[in-house]
């Protein structure tokens, strides 16, 4: 595989900082471009985020001296530097649209980790074990731009990542009718840390804006079928979601309650998760985990403290399942928000789009 050079947009946000620690060393991936807000334009990554650096690890060295760009007004000068850019802005919801079509106008595909687009009905939005196939859409959103090269490719909201996953394989065996879940989200997936949200402890916030909308809208596209140049999205399962912010630094875990079609044993189930893998597993992606569903036995895992980095924070821990009184059987799922949630995901996002041949 071919080095690419990429680019960072947002680069010194809580997601910004992780893509920047996973593209260190990455593999195929050279960064060479970061960029920012305007009152950042001109500094060094390294003052950048000073007294604001959130990774568990040092700021990388090879990144700590280059210079920040503006991200929404040096759009021609970063284009010639990457081949494709990471985009984890936080603005809003029309401005970051515009800021992607205007990076794809450029001829450099997006992948980014924003919201926006995830609506837009001929933007792929991706978790490349469960939906590669609608990255067929592409070619119909480049038609759209008026682009040859250029195109905008999303990942999901990082608490789906917890549950969607796990349930895919059990909506190709046995059929998913209803789904009830309750996510219990770290502060991390707000760009917080204990220091910066006080707020959190000895504590737990029954609310997330728009949270609990895109947890029951986005598996509908997910689930859905590419037809006439867009993504239609599927019917079914109904979802009903609550979204609730708990004190804990990262990691998303999810309380699922589950009726399937057919009534599967216990066993079958877990057999399905075990077995469950995709295109990346096929293709050897870097970022990929060996095992994408990672099930424990002990009645108390799983926990974001002990199983958010499992597979290297990209495989999704389950644990507890059993039969429920109300639906068939209930769950609870884990996955570490800021790498399979967020830059991990989009990075494997990235990786698939590479080993296809979006980005030639």
């Amino acid at each position: 595989m071919k080095k690419y050079r990429v680019g960072v947009i947002g680069a010194t946000g809580m997601v910004g900082q992780r893509f920047v620690t996973l593209l260190a060393d990455h593999p195929w991936f050279a960064l060479t471009a970061i960029a920012a807000s305007a009152r950042s334009k001109g500094k060094t990554y390294a003052q950048a985020v000073e007294n604001r650096w959130a990774m568990p690890v040092p700021v990388p060295q090879n990144v700590c001296g280059m210079t920040l760009w503006d991200a929404s007004a040096d759009i021609a000068e970063i284009a010639k530097l990457v081949d494709f850019v990471f985009c984890a802005v936080d603005m809003k919801k029309e401005e970051i649209q515009a800021l992607e079509e205007a990076y794809a106008r450029q001829e450099i595909p997006v992948v980014s980790n924003n919201s926006a687009h995830r609506g837009t009905p001929d933007v792929p939005m991706i978790i490349p074990e469960v939906n590669p196939e609608h990255l067929a859409v592409i070619e119909a959103q480049k038609k759209r731009l008026g682009t040859g090269r250029g195109f905008i490719a999303v990942k999901s909201n990082c608490s789906l990542q917890s549950y969607v996953p796990a349930l895919e394989p059990l909506r190709e065996r046995f059929g998913v009718e209803e789904v009830a879940v309750c996510t219990y989200q770290a502060i991390s997936g707000a760009g917080k840390t204990f220091a910066t949200m006080p707020e959190i402890l000895d504590n737990v916030i029954p609310y997330i804006g728009g949270e609990e909308e895109k947890s029951e809208r986005e598996p509908m596209k997910i689930w859905g079928k590419v037809e006439g140049g867009r993504i239609v999205p599927a019917d079914s399962p109904l979802i009903s979601a609550q979204c609730v912010r708990v004190p804990v630094t990262d990691g998303h875990t999810a309380a699922v309650f589950v009726k399937l079609k057919t009534k599967p044993t216990k066993a079958e189930i877990l057999a399905a998760w075990a077995e469950f893998s995709g295109e990346p597993q096929a293709l050897r992606l870097p970022s990929a985990p060996k095992q994408v569903l990672v099930y424990k036995e002990e009645d108390n895992r799983p926990q974001p403290a002990l199983d958010r980095t499992e597979g290297n924070g990209m495989s999704v821990t389950l644990g507890r399942l059993r039969q429920d009184t109300l639906f068939d059987y209930k769950f609870i799922g884990l996955s570490h928000n800021t790498l399979r949630g967020a830059a991990g995901g989009a990075v494997l996002l990235a990786e698939l789009l590479c080993a296809k041949g979006y980005m030639d």
